[in-house]
């Protein structure tokens, strides 16, 4: 799982290694980073999704 800025840098990646099936939950801190929009991308396997966050302060 990656995250990147609003303008394609990539800001962190939180988790870089095969799991098991099932599920998993992950905390992120972003409190070092500015408000405004960021995208995550989940990679597993053939599946890859990127969605859209907003952080508020």
């Amino acid at each position: 799982m990656k995250i990147y800025d609003a303008l394609g840098s990539e800001v962190e990646t939180l988790i870089n290694k095969e799991m098991e099936a099932g599920y998993h939950q992950l905390d992120w801190n972003a409190g070092k980073y500015s408000s405004g929009m960021y995208i995550y991308r989940i990679t597993a396997g053939d599946f890859n999704s990127v969605k859209k966050m907003m952080i508020l302060k």
